[in-house]
């Protein structure tokens, strides 16, 4: 999550606390003994009694306990916190905020609209802030059993007190890891957890990557009728915009316990300390805070439950359970055997014109832009990882193919096929164009005047031989550190982006596929500058005896007017992958030169 917060990695040293944790799944005792004493000797082990250990920090910050209450992440990106307590009335004006990262722009007059619909032949309804995918998830939240046994009991209150989720709810548990179930299952929690819903439906990403699977239909027509800001509600990581689903305009990040409490009132239009989740059997209101465990059971629970002797086991089965994989042929070829009928697989283009000798520098002459786009533009944005649309250019490849839209499968699981990735790249439904003025996946082809798909559009103009390059503003790039968000732009025939800023881990990418990240200088952006998009651009690249860091470069535009933007290869390392036309291309003549 790091990302998130602009840094590369968080340390925090080893203590007390991580050998407990080695011991309590399942290391064996004497080489936990061994990795502290060897911390310990290397000066790496953090004694918090030992105040010589202390050290002296450059700067301090004081946090005041008492201050931290809990919270939520969205309703569109997982740095937007929200108290719970406020989370209804946030989410109220969001609606009717401006299109952007906390608002839809609903008119005042539809904020309390409701859709009525028929589901297993009874009757319900929606509204905005309906809550319709509630899901357990992630590698994070699930690997802590505090809030997972705290999920549980919270399970087996609501349960016990006559609270039920409604049927329509996508509910579902997917654990990182199967010790979870384990301890849910011996805790006594399990049953409880099915009654609302939330049955294990696999281990791994699920629904926080986007493989939440279809809404029903009825629901889907309900939120597409009414133009509902429908909810998803997860323990996940990330919650950009298009990522966890297309029927969700607003995701939250909560905790596993509060997933559960959303998912029984229906609605993140709720205050929790005011209005109760239900009512019980004789008909009185149960609040959340009737039901949430205390810390104390949560612990007791955890402490015998949550054993050594679990992970073991688990970890023991893991190499013996799946026999389907066990059987599975590995070829032994030096050389990988491509299938020329496979969808997933396919042998990458990224070598195809490659030659020993460099290809001098030269300037990005007479470039169209194929995109122009506002702030915070994400790698889900980029390079969404979910399901396939059907009446996408990814789904349009596919169907020739022979395929159907059961077997599309999510751009996620075709990360080996280059086709489908770069039909996939800016796909997302979310993606805000201002060339079309709209959330889309679309563009302006502007030769022919024509509104395409983004990829026929990058196709029509690879045709014609012109190049292209992107106009964006702050933090591009944010999100997931996806690979796929640089070698799709490339294959896109994408030759620089022109930012206010960029995510550290994206603009590495971008370099290291040979993309120019270009900056506006201090205090200018496309709108200083009168930028629309329209401009045909020549970036004047210096010769690469000329090439320095972090240098400025000349931007002529067919209007005439000229500007300054910084060339952000940032080291002399990153220049030399950029004069190889990218680090793919610079291991290749590196090897090929070492043999």
């Amino acid at each position: 999550m790091c990302p998130e917060y602009g840094a590369t990695a968080a340390f925090f040293p080893v203590d007390l606390v991580s050998i407990h944790y080695l011991q309590q799944t399942g290391r064996e005792e004497d080489k936990v003994k061994y990795i502290q004493k060897y911390l310990e000797a290397a000066g790496l082990f953090r004694d918090f009694s030992n105040t010589e250990q202390d050290p002296d920090f450059s700067q301090v910050v004081e946090l005041d306990l008492s201050t931290v209450v809990p919270c939520c992440s969205g309703p569109k990106r997982p740095q937007d916190k929200v108290a719970v307590s406020d989370m209804k009335t946030d989410f109220e004006s969001c609606l009717g905020a401006k299109q952007g990262f906390k608002g839809f722009q609903i008119p005042q007059g539809h904020h309390s609209d409701k859709v009525k619909f028929s589901y297993n032949d009874l009757d319900y309804e929606l509204m905005h802030g309906s809550v319709v995918i509630a899901a357990i998830t992630s590698c994070t939240n699930t690997s802590n059993p505090s809030v997972m046994l705290g999920a549980g009991l919270l399970a087996k209150n609501a349960v016990e007190a006559g609270l039920t989720v409604k049927p329509y709810i996508k509910t579902s548990l997917s654990p990182g890891s199967g010790v979870v179930t384990y301890y849910l299952r011996d805790s006594g929690v399990m049953p409880y957890l099915s009654k609302l819903g939330f049955d294990v439906v696999g281990y791994g990403c699920m629904t926080c990557i986007g493989n939440s699977g279809p809404l029903p239909e009825s629901v889907v027509e309900a939120i597409v009728q009414g133009d509902l800001v429908a909810v998803g509600v997860l323990s996940g990581n990330r919650n950009f915009e298009g990522r966890v689903h297309p029927n969700t305009r607003a995701n939250y990040l909560a905790s596993p316990p509060l997933v559960i409490a959303y998912a029984i009132a229906g609605t993140i239009r709720i205050d929790f300390e005011t209005e109760p989740l239900g009512v019980n059997a004789e008909g009185k209101p149960v609040f959340l805070r009737d039901i949430w465990p205390t810390r104390d059971e949560i612990q007791a629970v955890e402490r015998k439950y949550v054993i050594p002797g679990m992970f073991k086991e688990v970890y023991e089965k893991i190499e013996k359970v799946n026999e389907s994989w066990n059987n599975l042929k590995a070829p032994t070829d030096q050389l990988y055997p491509w299938d020329p009928k496979s969808t997933y697989i396919k042998s990458p283009p990224f070598f195809d014109n490659l030659t020993m000798e460099l290809v001098p520098s030269k300037p990005i002459t007479d470039a169209y832009v194929l995109l122009n786009l506002g702030d915070s533009v994400t790698t889900d944005h980029i390079s969404p990882a979910g399901n396939i649309a059907r009446n996408s250019p990814a789904a349009r490849f596919l169907t020739v193919r022979g395929l159907t839209p059961r077997e599309f499968n999510s751009y996620g699981s075709r990360r080996g096929n280059d086709a489908v990735m770069a039909r996939g790249t800016f796909a997302n439904i979310r993606l805000f164009n201002k060339f079309i003025n709209r959330q889309a996946p679309l563009t302006k082809h502007f030769p022919s005047n024509e509104e395409l798909d983004i990829f026929d559009a990058a196709e029509k103009y690879i045709e014609a031989g012109q190049n292209l390059i992107i106009l964006t503003g702050k933090e591009y790039g944010s999100g997931s550190s996806r690979d796929w968000a640089a070698k799709g732009p490339f294959l896109l025939g994408i030759k620089a982006v022109l930012a206010e800023s960029y995510e550290r881990i994206h603009r590495s990418n971008l370099v290291g596929m040979g993309i120019i990240p270009l900056q506006y200088l201090p205090e200018e952006n496309a709108e200083v500058l009168g930028l629309t998009g329209q401009e045909r651009y020549n970036i004047l690249i210096p010769e690469d005896k000329d090439l320095r860091p972090g240098m400025n470069v000349e931007i002529k535009l067919d209007t005439g007017k000229t500007f300054e933007a910084i060339m952000r290869f940032d080291t002399d390392v990153e220049l030399t992958y950029y004069r190889n036309g990218g680090i793919l291309n610079y291991m290749i003549r590196k090897m090929a030169n070492s043999c």
